[in-house]
């Protein structure tokens, strides 16, 4: 039986289409799924499809099931959830989630691909990647039953850590971002908001997600004496400049990376990829995560909606791609 699929990519930066694939036969130890539904990570991937990776980072910032390389003609993206059609009977009729790009079906090890739990719903799935990042950016900063703790930027991750944050007992937490409509995520999440000059400082933890150097500047200002700055934020092919003069030695200040390309080593000796992918997928139960997803359309409408993504014509979260039954 012939089998193919349909995958966007990114032909030039700035500029997808959509590309008819043929699909091997599922050897042994191999799945075909048809996807229901994908996200854009608003961040990481209009940035790839401006062309902003910069040549050193072109390895580090492979997806798992990537083709082509950067800067283009180059197939990427990693939040999918689909249904198997053929595997194992175990799997067969399951919805799962893979990393990987937007595709209508896909061949796969059954090792990359994690069951939904029944509690999660699809459409809500498409987002444990970036709680996965969550997560990992959590074991990295050990925040403290007590804290105070800031999260400057109100992306998509940036959100995520403070939805998590917000069930640690006793922690005062509060989402800054200049943009005053995230304040009604904030709200959703059952966090507290504040535009970036009005942020409550003397924080033990600050997350910055904002990927820009004046929510940095702002991050550490936050920070209480010895307290950290734990950086999420990725800048590309960008140059940032930080002030480190002043009080910044001083008062000990900390600013220390995080980045989900490999577990934690708070974790790395007890913690899979596996394990922390399956934590992330059940903390997907939580319905107020649906805030995270800002807008939905359909897989062909791509190559129309991604440039109007990386532009900011359409203002966003995460993205959410569906999957006519007939694609």
């Amino acid at each position: 039986m012939k089998r193919t699929g349909r995958a966007f990519w990114l032909s030039s930066p700035g500029h997808g289409d959509i590309r008819e694939m043929a699909l091997p036969d599922p050897a042994e130890g191999e799945v075909v799924v048809r996807s229901l539904y994908s996200g854009v990570s608003r961040g990481t991937e209009t940035l790839v499809f401006r062309g902003g990776v910069p040549e050193s980072q072109y390895a580090a910032m492979r997806a798992p099931f990537q083709e082509g390389d950067f800067p283009g003609p180059v197939k990427y993206g990693y939040l999918n959830v689909g249904v198997v059609e053929e595997g194992p009977d175990d799997l067969l009729g399951r919805t799962v989630f893979c990393l990987y790009p937007h595709q209508t079906r896909y061949v796969v090890p059954v090792t990359a691909v994690t069951p939904v739990p029944p509690s999660v719903p699809a459409e809500r799935a498409i987002l444990a990647g970036t709680v996965e990042t969550a997560v990992n950016a959590l074991w990295d900063a050990a925040p403290l039953v007590g804290d105070r703790i800031a999260v400057v930027g109100g992306g998509m991750v940036g959100s995520s850590v403070a939805a998590l944050l917000a069930r640690f007992p006793g922690v005062r937490v509060q989402l800054v971002d200049a943009d005053p409509a995230r304040a009604k995520t904030a709200e959703a999440l059952g966090v507290g908001f504040a535009l970036p000059q009005d942020a409550l400082g003397d924080c033990d933890l600050v997350v910055h997600a904002s990927a820009t150097e004046q929510g940095l500047a702002r991050a550490l200002e936050l920070l209480r004496a010895e307290g950290t700055v734990l950086e999420l934020s990725w800048y590309g092919d960008r140059q940032v400049s930080l002030p480190l003069g002043e009080a910044f030695h001083s008062r000990r200040l900390v600013v220390r990376s995080s980045q989900v390309g490999s577990v934690s080593p708070a974790r790395r000796s007890s913690r899979t990829y596996a394990d922390r992918l399956a934590l992330a997928l059940d903390l997907l139960a939580d319905p107020a995560l649906d805030a995270l997803v800002t807008g939905e359309s359909a897989f062909g409408e791509l190559p129309d909606v991604l440039p109007r993504l990386a532009s900011g014509e359409i203002p966003a979260l995460c993205h959410r791609v569906r999957y006519d039954s007939d694609e």
